[in-house]
């Protein structure tokens, strides 16, 4: 996946947990970050990857989020590989 798609689907993702009252605060407090610091970072690869990182903690999150926006099932995955820090480890 293109780094702009990346950022573009994650940006969705950003506007669907920002909507969702309830996981709001559970993502700020996770990041540290404040309201104020999530808009005016938005746009913010890290910050988008932080996005992605949460919203895959939970498969019932990542359903929710692609039957809501058209997008398949692995493509948070996909996203998060193309923003920076998304490499996949290799510990051996």
């Amino acid at each position: 996946m293109q780094r702009e798609t990346a950022e573009t689907l994650a940006l969705n993702a950003l506007s669907w947990l920002v909507a969702h009252e309830e996981l709001r605060p559970v993502f700020l407090s996770s990041t540290g970050l404040s309201e104020a610091d999530l808009r005016s970072r938005a746009g913010d690869p890290d910050v988008l990857g932080s996005v992605l990182d949460f919203l895959m903690m939970d498969d019932a999150w990542v359903i929710a989020f692609c039957d809501a926006n058209g997008f398949a099932y692995d493509q948070p995955m996909q996203a998060r590989a193309a923003l920076p820090g998304g490499a996949q480890m290799h510990w051996t």
